[in-house]
């Protein structure tokens, strides 16, 4: 409470009239509006309520959809992919794809890099002379080089000190990682390995200008390499994979093919040719029906969320337009037509995965019906779990962005804006009281203060008569 001009002067005068003004004035202002103050503060109250129970029915709708979404990206409902020579291939489905259909697939080719194992040396600490590198890169094609004129070449800049070793280090730093330089000791001595990355456009040579002029250790074109001139430096020359897919031929510069139908990737591992080999892909039921499952039980989750909160007694969305919106959106959902494009025949609604509403609201899963859409149209079953504009992840999103739409007064969304604005104004309205008290305290303190100065003013003329009657009486005796 603050300390009033008026209270200190009360204070001063010793509260002659024996009553607490300062109480008083402080029990008067605060009764004065405790009915509003309690009527607001309640009401404030239940809003509070009701915008925490129409959140958390959000947030549970919300939680469901991104769920399932993570379920069909992280590719646990994509259809198995099945290759009758698992040796050939590694077959992937990218999270979100789902491809369909059998294939041929036959590898003639792996892809490979270029390896070249230079000449011996005496050891790795051998120097290797003075002179200039370059590291071109192109295409090797038995004893010809076409360069990428692309590609820039590298320079390298060999001094008298360099060894083995060293030269190594500066055609790593030199390519950027393009190619892979490092001495391997052996029988033969110390050498020279080097490897380029896979793909018949990195091939690569090694000029080499050296001070010496003779191609024998200490002078650096002796580490030089150039196709025409091969003597066994050569291990393996930088190709590409070559496959068909359905007889349709593919070259990739790695052994990982994209680009395939439906997205599925192939990382290629062996040959098979001329034996071609079968690719299909299985859709995955069990996975399906896991997920059926999962999504029935969070329905039922929010469902009972609903009921409680919903209540017509005791609820505290017991009359809100969109509580009612949800309970009568999700009462439509098994019916609901998910798949506008399906064909004549083929499950197109939530109800044909199995999707069932019970009499008091709650959902269960029918499984024999959900079983029999998987066996008829197994494809068409899995095309409804993507993260397309179909399916029903997008039919749940869709619920759950039209529960946030803050526009339409008819949503979740609506009520807790308006909740939240019924609030915010229940705040405004208590703050007012709050300033309306405070000024009622301090005119209700300034009026008994000057109460109190006139009670102590009668008092000391009540004093002053009772002294001069004193003296009036004492005279007379």
């Amino acid at each position: 409470m603050t300390t009033t001009s008026g209270s200190s002067i009360i204070s001063a005068l010793g509260a002659g009239s024996g009553v607490d003004f300062i109480k008083l004035a402080q029990d008067i202002s605060a009764a004065s509006f405790a009915a509003q103050r309690n009527a607001i503060t309640a009401r404030k109250t239940a809003l509070e309520a009701q915008i925490s129970a129409a959140g958390k029915l959000r947030g549970a709708i919300s939680g469901l959809v991104s769920a399932l979404g993570d379920r069909i990206r992280n590719g646990d409902l994509a259809p198995k992919p099945e290759l009758a020579n698992p040796a050939v291939a590694k077959v992937t489905v990218p999270a979100g794809l789902n491809p369909r259909g059998n294939f041929a697939l036959e590898v003639t080719q792996l892809a490979q890099s270029q390896t070249l194992v230079g000449r011996p040396y005496a050891n790795r600490d051998a120097l290797v002379g003075q002179g200039t590198l370059t590291l071109r890169f192109g295409t090797v094609n038995g004893a010809s080089f076409t360069p990428d004129v692309a590609r820039a070449a590298a320079t390298i800049t060999v001094t008298a000190t360099d060894t083995l070793a060293t030269l190594a280090t500066k055609i790593n730093q030199a390519s950027g990682g393009a190619v892979q330089a490092y001495v391997a000791e052996g029988a033969s001595g110390a050498q020279l390995v080097m490897k380029g990355d896979e793909g018949a456009a990195n091939g690569f040579v090694l000029e080499a200008a050296g001070a010496g002029g003779a191609a024998a250790p200490g002078d650096l074109s002796y580490s030089g390499w150039q196709p025409a001139t091969n003597a066994g430096e050569l291990q393996t020359a930088a190709r590409n994979a070559v496959s068909r897919l359905d007889t349709v031929e593919r070259t990739s510069p790695t052994n990982r093919v994209t680009d395939l139908p439906g997205g599925f990737v192939l990382n290629l591992t062996a040959t098979n040719a001329g034996a071609p080999t079968k690719l299909s892909f299985a859709s995955n039921t069990e996975a399906i029906a896991s997920v059926m499952t999962d999504f029935v039980a969070a329905l039922n989750d929010i469902v009972s969320q609903l009921a409680d909160v919903a209540a017509p007694i005791g609820g505290e969305l017991g009359n809100d337009p969109g509580a009612r919106e949800l309970r009568r959106a999700l009462a439509g959902l098994a019916g609901q037509i998910v798949m506008p494009g399906a064909a004549e025949g083929e499950p197109r609604t939530l109800g044909d995965l199995g999707l069932a509403l019970n009499r008091d609201g709650s959902f269960r899963l029918d499984k024999a019906r959900l079983n029999r859409s998987l066996e008829t149209s197994p494809d068409a079953v899995a095309a409804m779990f993507t993260t397309g504009v179909s399916g029903i992840f997008a039919t749940m999103d869709r619920l759950a962005r039209d529960n946030n739409l803050v526009t339409d007064p008819g949503s979740l969304g609506g009520s807790l804006k308006r909740f939240e604005a019924q609030k915010a104004a229940s705040d405004a309205r208590l703050a007012k009281i709050t300033e309306q008290q405070d000024n009622l305290r301090e005119r209700l303190t300034r009026e008994f203060t000057a109460s109190e100065r006139r009670v102590a003013a009668s008092q000391s003329t009540l004093a002053f008569l009772r002294q001069q009657v004193d003296i009036w009486s004492n005279s007379n005796r």
